[in-house]
């Protein structure tokens, strides 16, 4: 696919367009068409630019990653842990929360999403998850065949599901730090 040149700005900008829009209608009434009206720009260019609704919508959301995995490394696992939390604010994390919801939702439908997704978002974000639990490793933090060191994703994943259906409360950093410390430390033994 050919894409044209455009500013880290525009692009950031066009980038949180598709994010509002998601917020206020979901994935499968977001279309193109209000994409290209919100930003001003032609529906040819967005799909000059990214090829499809499901490769724009998971590199808007790759570009909303306050934290890259593998630049996290604090000298310890709870400590890499509560860093990368610690470079999300409340109002993200619930924001974030709320998308990951309806596109999880979406994906069932749409199998076009669920392959932009886990190629734009889900595997960096498994790479750098998988560098940070290599280093705990690598420390001696954690061991080698600690059977929950493959289930900390889903471990992660759950807590930002559960929390709102379990508790009808937001997703916040005070809930994810004590589920890290009281879940995921203990799990892998530290």
């Amino acid at each position: 696919m050919a894409r044209t040149r455009l500013t880290p700005e525009r692009e950031s900008e066009l980038y949180e367009a598709v994010l509002d829009l998601l917020r206020e209608v979901g994935y499968d009434a977001l279309t193109m068409d209000a994409v290209a009206a919100r930003t001003h720009s032609s529906k040819a260019t967005l799909y000059r630019q990214w090829g499809s609704k499901p490769q724009l919508v998971a590199r808007a959301l790759r570009n909303n990653k306050p934290v890259r995995l593998d630049e996290i490394d604090t000298g310890s696992l709870r400590g890499d842990f509560h860093e990368i939390l610690s470079r999300s604010d409340d109002c993200r994390l619930e924001q974030d929360s709320a998308l990951m919801r309806g596109l999880a939702h979406a994906v069932h439908d749409n199998p076009e999403l669920l392959r932009a997704l886990r190629e734009l978002l889900i595997e960096p974000e498994m790479t750098g998850l998988d560098g940070v639990l290599r280093r705990a490793v690598e420390r001696g933090e954690v061991a080698v065949d600690n059977p929950a060191l493959k289930l900390v994703p889903h471990m992660l994943l759950g807590a930002f599901v559960a929390r709102p259906l379990v508790d009808d409360r937001p997703v916040d950093q005070a809930f994810l730090r004590a589920y890290v410390d009281a879940v995921v430390l203990p799990a892998l033994g530290v």
